[in-house]
C-alpha cells in the first residue's frame, strides 16, 4: 500500500490539482519544482503562494504536507532552443510539434524527482502530464510514463509508481476534478493564485486567472474554464 508521494509542482492549474489529488490519497506528500530558466519564471514565485494558501485554507491537508524541493536546472535552459527558454514567438515546427516543446524536460524532471524520492523514501511520483488536452508533447504520453516508471524502478532498484491523474481528462474535467477535491474554495484558489501563462503575465486578470490570454497555455486554460462553467450552468 502506497502512503507517500512526491508531486511535480510548478504552481499551475494542473500541478495544483494533482497536489490536491495526492493530499486526498496519501499520508505524507512532498513537492518538487525545477528552475530551468523558463520565460515564465514567475511560476516559481506563484507556487510558493499556492502552497501557503493550501496550508491556510485546507488544514486537513496541511498536516500531510512535507518538504518542498526546488532544483536548479539551468543546464536544461542552456541546451534548449525553445519559446519557453528563449524570447521567441510561439509557432509550429516542421516536426509538427510546437516550439514550446522542451526536449527531454519531463524525462529529466522525472529522473531527478525519482532521485529525490529515493532519498526521501517516497513511493509515488505524481505528475500532471496529459494526452487529452495537450500540445502533442511526446514526453507527456502514457507510453512515455510507463517506460519511465520501468526504467527508474530498474535503474534505482526501487519500485516507483508514476501516477498521472490527468492523463485521460481534458481541461474542463481538470476544473471539475479540482471542485470535487476541494470544492469552490480550491477552484477559487487555482483561479487567483496559480500560474499557467507561458509569457509570465501576472498583471491581466481573466475569469480563469492571470495571463496574457493568447499564448497556447492561456488559450487552453481559458477554453477549459469556459466549458467547465458552461456545463455547470446547463
Amino acid at each position: 500500500m502506497h502512503t507517500t508521494a512526491l508531486v511535480l509542482f510548478s504552481g499551475g492549474q494542473d500541478s495544483t490539482t494533482c497536489l490536491a489529488h495526492a493530499l486526498e490519497r496519501y499520508e505524507r506528500v512532498e513537492t518538487i519544482a525545477f528552475d530551468y530558466r523558463q520565460r515564465h519564471h514567475v511560476e516559481l514565485v506563484a507556487r510558493l503562494e499556492v502552497l501557503s494558501q493550501i496550508r491556510q485554507q485546507f488544514p486537513h491537508w496541511a498536516s500531510k504536507m512535507g518538504e518542498d524541493h526546488l532544483l536548479d536546472l539551468a543546464v536544461l535552459g542552456s541546451v534548449s532552443e525553445t519559446s519557453l527558454t528563449r524570447d521567441t514567438a510561439f509557432k509550429m515546427e516542421q516536426s509538427g510539434l510546437p516550439n514550446t516543446f522542451v526536449p527531454g524536460r519531463n524525462l529529466l524532471f522525472l529522473t531527478l524527482a525519482a532521485a529525490v524520492a529515493y532519498r526521501r523514501d517516497l513511493q509515488v511520483i505524481v505528475t500532471g502530464v496529459c494526452e487529452t488536452d495537450f500540445s502533442g508533447y511526446p514526453d507527456c504520453r502514457d507510453d512515455t510514463m510507463k517506460a519511465m516508471q520501468l526504467a527508474l524502478s530498474l535503474g534505482m532498484d526501487k519500485r516507483f509508481l508514476i501516477e498521472t491523474p490527468l492523463m485521460w481528462i481534458d481541461k474542463a474535467a481538470t476544473w471539475r476534478l479540482a471542485h470535487e477535491l476541494g470544492g469552490r474554495a480550491l477552484v477559487d484558489l487555482i483561479v487567483e493564485h496559480t500560474h499557467t501563462c507561458y509569457l509570465g503575465e501576472r498583471s491581466v486578470r481573466h475569469d480563469w486567472g492571470y495571463g496574457c490570454g493568447h499564448c497556447p497555455a492561456c488559450e487552453l486554460r481559458a477554453r477549459g474554464w469556459a466549458q467547465y462553467v458552461g456545463a455547470a450552468a446547463a
